[in-house]
């Protein structure tokens, strides 16, 4: 039984959907990205080294020590939990953005052991992404790493995850442009600039020289382009959906049956 399914894709592709229909269809647990409480995502902490603590007066690190997650090499803090001068401080630490890529990859991998191995017999889980789109966006997008960098990565989370046979849905976007040009009429141009300056300002985009909004589809086009190859070399259960937008009605049973296979 596939106890763990992740729908994955580009931003706008029909991902939240998706994955909650396939979560209550198949009687499953959900959990949307970005939400506060992932069992295998820190999508809004920070990590704060041992050594780093001594920055932080004793009345900061009190408080920390009392909100923290403790590893043998430090703290992760959810941060929304604080505010003011402390959180100013902390979200420097923030595991996503602020963190070097050796720190947060063993960090991260730890979430995934800690996930994996928490899981019971007969418990079945649905994420939305987290195993592609969140692993690309610091891989490819923030650190500028090569597709080989990324594949090992994700190749790591699927050694880890092994155990309770995931099965990927790609929601394979075939007319990027139109589709975000779509969910920008609806989200607004705050939520278009943030992904813009994102996917432009890091790594990749300046090596690339990436500008406005054809320099985002562009860095999403070749997203797409590494994951449907990283996917294809994965050693885990998959199966590819195309413009999953326009053909919801046919779209959702068949992942449902495609499940009913594979379990």
């Amino acid at each position: 039984m596939n106890r763990l399914v992740i729908v994955e894709g580009l931003p706008c592709s029909g991902k939240s959907t998706a994955s909650k229909y396939i979560a209550d269809s198949i009687g499953a647990r959900y959990f949307d990205e970005g939400c506060g409480d992932h069992p295998a995502d820190y999508e809004f902490h920070a990590f704060v080294k041992n050594s780093e603590l001594s920055s932080f007066s004793s009345e900061e690190q009190a408080k920390i020590r009392r909100a923290a997650v403790r590893r043998a090499d430090g703290y992760v803090i959810p941060l929304n939990g604080f505010g003011g001068g402390l959180f100013e401080k902390l979200v420097r630490y923030k595991i996503y953005d602020n963190l070097p890529w050796e720190t947060e990859r063993e960090v991260m991998l730890d979430k995934w052991r800690e996930f994996a191995g928490a899981v019971r017999p007969d418990e079945r889980y649905v994420f939305n992404c987290v195993l592609l789109q969140n692993p690309m966006c610091e891989t490819m997008m923030r650190f500028g790493f090569d597709i080989k960098t990324s594949e090992e990565y994700i190749g790591s989370i699927c050694d880890i995850i092994r155990p309770l046979d995931p099965f990927v849905v790609y929601l394979r976007c075939d007319d990027i442009k139109n589709t975000v040009k779509k969910a920008a009429a609806e989200r607004g141009d705050e939520w278009l600039g943030a992904v813009i300056d994102y996917h432009c300002s890091g790594a990749y985009g300046k090596a690339n020289r990436l500008t406005g909004f054809d320099g985002y589809i562009k860095a999403l086009e070749e997203r797409q382009c590494r994951e449907m190859q990283i996917l294809h070399d994965l050693n885990v259960k998959y199966m590819i959906a195309d413009s999953p937008a326009e053909k919801q009605s046919d779209l959702y049973p068949a992942i449902i049956r495609e499940l009913g296979n594979k379990t």
